[in-house]
């Protein structure tokens, strides 16, 4: 047996962008940071960020596009995968990317009004807790030899 998931609580760097594939499938990507604080042997208080590059698919693209903002805190479960690049330095480099299964909104998109609601599987109205699941959308095609 083998697992890919990985768990990630962090904030928006960028707010969300919906596109649609040739075949209609809705797709929202937005980024992530993550913090550590730490304090280095000479007692050094360092900070690292780690960016993530998330990819939400269907009906929850839709959601995240429309409640997600730049800044927002949220916990996305999903499969990680990597892709490598050749950037306009001509520098090759890695990216991280997450495919998501579920997002869940930790704050709301204003302080005045409550977060939103998950979707129920039976109808289109939020329910709790503030989660929206799916399947996975598409690999990516890729050059990858495996």
């Amino acid at each position: 047996m083998t697992m890919n998931k990985i768990l990630i609580i962090g904030n928006l760097g960028s707010d969300p962008e919906m596109r649609y594939t040739p075949n209609g499938s809705s797709v929202t990507s937005f980024t992530v940071a993550t913090n550590r604080r730490y304090r280095t042997s000479d007692g050094e208080n360092r900070e690292e960020t780690e960016w993530f590059r998330i990819s939400a698919w269907n009906r929850l693209a839709e959601t995240c596009n429309q409640y997600l903002q730049r800044g927002s805190k949220v916990y996305v479960e999903g499969r990680l995968t990597s892709r490598t690049y050749v950037g306009n330095d001509g520098q090759t480099r890695v990216s991280l990317d997450v495919n998501a299964s579920e997002v869940r909104f930790i704050d709301s998109r204003n302080a005045q009004q409550p977060a939103p609601g998950g979707i129920s599987s039976d109808s289109n109205f939020p329910q709790e807790p503030a989660a929206f699941n799916q399947e996975v959308g598409p690999e990516p095609e890729d050059d990858l030899p495996w």
